[in-house]
């Protein structure tokens, strides 16, 4: 099935209720591609008021970098900008839409003081608490390197426990999303992430658990699942981003 993106490029979308008081503030990137249910893009994603916020320019082309990528395509400022807009208008926690901006973390953090979950790459600590090696999938194993890693807080002795996986470079998933295309065969790029999920779990049988780095991924980890017993770990699973709603 190919779906069209339902967003018009840069345009801002908010969830139920994001306009009371108190939202969690989804920053995103300035992308063209399809929603999913599941996506991190999509309003209901997280079940409770959000705000999602465009970048302009920060196109996934430059942002899926290493930091040095990251910071020669001078969007960096801009992100910093928009996090304490957010925080101003009333966001009780902040995100982002690409795993990538983990880069960030401390950037982002430092700027405002609501609590900012950049990645899902943040979950790696605690799950290498209880997981002798964990693993992630990523939409460009290429450019997802040790920095990332250890922005995320993974011990510099546990770096060789994390495993890393992506899709296929050339395959409809990762074209359409670092193109910024308006269309995706979401049944095949479905069906490129669960393949690289088989692929991790073939590579490394006894893994439990694996940190989906991409938002994009989301709207399949069901077939992940079912294709590899692999429980998986996404941005929405991130207590921090969900205390603000839970009273405690």
């Amino acid at each position: 099935m190919t779906l069209t993106a339902p967003i018009a490029p840069g345009e801002p979308t908010q969830g139920p209720a994001a306009s009371h008081a108190g939202f969690l503030g989804v920053v995103m990137l300035d992308t063209r591609f399809p929603r999913l249910p599941g996506d991190i893009g999509h309003p209901d994603a997280f079940g409770v008021p959000t705000s999602l916020r465009v970048v302009k320019g920060a196109w996934p082309d430059k942002v899926v970098q290493s930091g040095a990528g990251l910071r020669a395509g001078r969007v960096v400022p801009a992100f910093v900008f928009v996090v304490r807009a957010m925080e101003r208008d009333g966001a009780k926690a902040i995100t982002t839409s690409c795993g990538f901006l983990v880069l960030l973390q401390k950037e982002l953090q430092s700027a405002v003081k609501v609590p900012v979950v950049t990645s899902s790459l943040l979950q790696l600590p605690g799950l290498l608490v209880s997981q002798p090696r964990v693993g992630v999938l990523t939409i460009s194993s290429g450019k997802l390197g040790v920095e990332h890693l250890r922005a995320a807080g993974v011990p510099r002795e546990r770096l060789k426990d994390v495993v890393v996986q992506g899709v296929d470079a050339a395959g409809e998933f990762a074209t359409a999303i670092l193109g910024n295309r308006e269309t995706m065969d979401t049944e095949k790029a479905g069906a490129e992430v669960v393949a690289a999920a088989v692929a991790l779990k073939k590579r490394e049988p006894a893994l439990s658990d694996v940190v989906l780095e991409c938002t994009n991924m989301p709207p399949y980890r069901q077939a992940i699942e079912a294709a590899t017993g692999l429980k998986t770990w996404a941005l929405t699973d991130d207590d921090r981003l969900l205390r603000p709603w839970r009273g405690n």
